[in-house]
Formats: C-alpha cells, sequence, structure tokens
C-alpha cells in the first residue's frame, strides 16, 4: 500500500463515492478509515472512534471476527471462484444454502437465491414475484406498492420501489407500475396522527383504496422493511406488518420483507418479520450475511412459492443472476458469519444495547431542544431527527447538521446523516460501556450545534 503522504494527496481525485457529490469530495475530502478492530475505527490520522454506523449497518459482528476471516482465507486457498450458474456448483454454496434455510426456517422460507448484495436482492425478488404470477396464469400482476420512506437498494427495481426521492429524480422515468402508500412515520404524517396504532389502521385503509383503485388483479407485490432504516429508523405499531400481511392475502399479493438490514438480529429477534410475528413469501438479505466481510446477499422463498416454481413446466426457469452468485468465497464467508452470529447470540446483546441506546438519547432530548423526535427502542437501530424549531418541527439545515456530525466524531463516534436525522446501527456486539461512548460523544455534538 502507498504511504499516508500518498493517500492524502490522491484521496478524492479519482474515485467517485457513492452517495455524495463528486465535487463536493474534492473539496471537502472524506475521512480516511485506515484500521479497525472491535467495535472500533482507526482514521489516517490516529484519531480513534467507536463505530455507532456498524460500518453501513452491516458489521454486526465487529471487525474482529476471526472464524469468518479464517473462512475466507482459507477457501481462497481452496476453490477461489467458479460459477453458481446452472450446471456447476460448489461444496460452500451447497453448505451456505442449508445453513441460511435453517437460520430462516421459522420464518417458513425454504430456498435461497444467492446475490452479490441487497440492491441485487431486491430486483431479483420483484422478477421472482412477477414471474410467479405469470405460473400462476394471472400475467397482468405486474405493479409493486411500497412504502414512502422505505429503502430498497439502487438499482433500477429498487431504485422504483424506494420512497425517499433522493435516490429517484435524478433518474426517472424508472419502472412503471409502482406505487407508494404513506410510511408508519408518526413523527411526520398525511394523515396528522400521532398514535402510531390509529396510524398503521389508517394507512391499512389507504393500502386498501389503492389496490382497489389500481386493480387488484395488476398487483405481484407489496414490498417493506420491517423497521424502515435508512428512511430515518422508522418504527411501526407492533399491528402493522400483521395489517400489511393480512391485506396482501386478501388480494393475492406476494409479501416481500427486506431483511437486508433487519435481519441477522439487528432488531432483536434474528429476522424483522419476526419479530413483528408475520410470515412473509418473499425476503431480501445481504449485509449480516457476512457482517460485511464480503459482498453477498440472497433471496428467500417459502415453501408454496417455491412449490410453483419447482413444479412449473419450462417457464419455471430462474433467467436472472449474477456472476457473484454462490461465489465460493463469499458462501464459506456465509456459513461462518451464521455460526459465529448464533453462538454470539447477538440478537440478545441487540435488544439489550439497543434499548441502553435508546433511552440514553431519549433522556438527550430532554437537555437539546434540536431534537425532534426519537426513534428506536427495538434491537440497535436509533434514529435521532433534529429540528431548529421543535414546536414547528422545522428541519435542520445542512450546514448544522455537518457541525453536529463532525464534533461527534471528534469526540468519539462515528454516526450516519440521513438529510436532517443522525442515524445509529451499531455492531451487535457493542458493550455497555461502548454505548455509553456513543452517548457522551452525541451529547458533545448536539452542544456544537
Amino acid at each position: 500500500m502507498k504511504d499516508d503522504n500518498f493517500l492524502r494527496e490522491m484521496n478524492a481525485r479519482h474515485l467517485w463515492q457513492p452517495m455524495g457529490h463528486p465535487g463536493e469530495a474534492q473539496r471537502n475530502a472524506p475521512r480516511i478509515i485506515k484500521t479497525a478492530e472491535g467495535v472500533r475505527l482507526h482514521d489516517i490520522d490516529g484519531h480513534s472512534v467507536v463505530d455507532a454506523v456498524g460500518g453501513l449497518w452491516c458489521v454486526n459482528l465487529g471487525y474482529s471476527n476471526d472464524a469468518v476471516k479464517q473462512a475466507i482465507s482459507d477457501q481462497l486457498w481452496q476453490l477461489p471462484y467458479y460459477s453458481g450458474f446452472a450446471g456447476t456448483t460448489n461444496p460452500a454454496a451447497i453448505e451456505a444454502s442449508y445453513a441460511v434455510r435453517e437460520f430462516f426456517a421459522e420464518d417458513g422460507m425454504e430456498r435461497v437465491f444467492f446475490t452479490s448484495g441487497g440492491s441485487d436482492s431486491v430486483d431479483t425478488a420483484l422478477r421472482l414475484a412477477r414471474q410467479y404470477h405469470r405460473l400462476r396464469g394471472e400475467p397482468t400482476r405486474t405493479k409493486f406498492l411500497s412504502l414512502k420512506k422505505g429503502y430498497h437498494g439502487t438499482h433500477w427495481g429498487g431504485a422504483s420501489v424506494n420512497g425517499n426521492n433522493r435516490f429517484r429524480i435524478g433518474y426517472e422515468p424508472l419502472l412503471p407500475g409502482c406505487f407508494h402508500i404513506p410510511a408508519p412515520y408518526a413523527y411526520r404524517n398525511p394523515f396528522d396522527e400521532s398514535d402510531p396504532a390509529r396510524l398503521a389502521e389508517k394507512i391499512a385503509a389507504a393500502m386498501v383504496d389503492e389496490i382497489e383503485f389500481q386493480d387488484p388483479s395488476t398487483i405481484a407485490a407489496f414490498i417493506m422493511e420491517p423497521i424502515l432504516g435508512a428512511g430515518g429508523v422508522i418504527v411501526p405499531d407492533a399491528s402493522f406488518m400483521g395489517h400489511m400481511r393480512a391485506i396482501c392475502d386478501r388480494y393475492g399479493i406476494l409479501l416481500i420483507s427486506d431483511e437486508v438490514i433487519c435481519g441477522f438480529g439487528r432488531t432483536g429477534d434474528w429476522t424483522g418479520a419476526r419479530h413483528w410475528g408475520v410470515r412473509p413469501d418473499l425476503m431480501t438479505i445481504a449485509k449480516g450475511i457476512t457482517s460485511g466481510y464480503f459482498p453477498v446477499g440472497g433471496v428467500l422463498i417459502s415453501g408454496p412459492v417455491a412449490e410453483v416454481f419447482e413444479t412449473s413446466d419450462a417457464r419455471g426457469a430462474i433467467w436472472t443472476g449474477y456472476t457473484y452468485s454462490a461465489h465460493p468465497v463469499g458462501a464459506a464467508a456465509v456459513v461462518a458469519c451464521l455460526a459465529e452470529t448464533l453462538r454470539l447470540d447477538t440478537k440478545t446483546n441487540a435488544a439489550a444495547r439497543g434499548t441502553q441506546l435508546y433511552e440514553g438519547v431519549r433522556r438527550l432530548a430532554e437537555k437539546h431542544s434540536i431534537i425532534g423526535d426519537v426513534r428506536g427502542g427495538h434491537g440497535l437501530m436509533t434514529g435521532i431527527e433534529i429540528v431548529s424549531d421543535r414546536a414547528a418541527k422545522t428541519p435542520m439545515d445542512a450546514a448544522t447538521m455537518q457541525r453536529i456530525h463532525t464534533a461527534t466524531y471528534d469526540a468519539g463516534a462515528m454516526v450516519r446523516l440521513g438529510a436532517h436525522n443522525v442515524l445509529m446501527s451499531p455492531p451487535l456486539v457493542i458493550s455497555e460501556a461502548e454505548v455509553d461512548v456513543i452517548l457522551d460523544a452525541l451529547d458533545a455534538g448536539f452542544s456544537a450545534a
């Protein structure tokens, strides 16, 4: 690797980064994170911080899990790559498919289609949903419903069902036939309803109205995150996902649970759908499946859906896939990561530390008037909405948000900004003392506003 002077000089000169303005990156070069261990990051200038973001909602096991690293290394020496397309497979992929099936058996999932990541998984799930209805003799079911504020990746299909217009406006027109209903966002919603249970009922009514308006025979699937992550950690009422399941059943619509963030213990349960007591038809997964150590995703298929494909004629062939689907190195990482996830029982620590973080931020809200809303309390996902006027709920300006972010980092914690929200999703192995570090750093950050 080049020396530090080279890295500083070349920073942002040649690399366009995701989710940012390339010109701004040249004017204000990004932090260079050079090493990490446990839940701590170390930048090129020697500053150490607790990673309150978990990489990008993904480093569930922290940065020092030797079992996963060793599995990756061993597989590189045995079989670094071979195609997973029909006709060939590899031992690691077979073992990984079994491990995934066992992990998600309680959710009714019986098959897995491996991808390279979450965006791939969403696009594949949307394709499979359309194909499923064609195989059942309902080819008019091509439309998709989703939630505003929901995030489903940035591929063409995922951006089309995405509920945040930042990922849409610059790239429209997107996939036709995608429609959005209000999010279960008690702090801001078109119904002016602050009670989560009543809000859930009103959104359910809006969902039925939209389905009837579109014609139920034209709708293939409804996709949702059990807890909306990148949209601001929006936690629905406990009844909400059950309402959506019942409506989908009533109209013959597939329910896709996007577990890319919520899966693998993040919510305090092994899946977000399980957290709300719902069995979906399909699931999309990624991130925590390898703790971010290798890019892997997948689509999980329930038994009834799988049967339609497996007992069909030639039209049931899956004509989609990726060069790195069922990659042997990724598959080895999956097997090791799932074993470590279960051994460490990360969901239990996520529930306890998530409560600690949520309650700690609620105490900070009593001190800092810029905190308009605190969302979380269900595992290690916490969102803090920052406002310049609490009574008017005026979103905080970007310059102030950047000051908060910088001051929090300088005080010892890496957090993520989502517009005027501070978003946190620490590794699921974080300790009580390390959560306290995050809370102290946030206190310093808010004080700098």
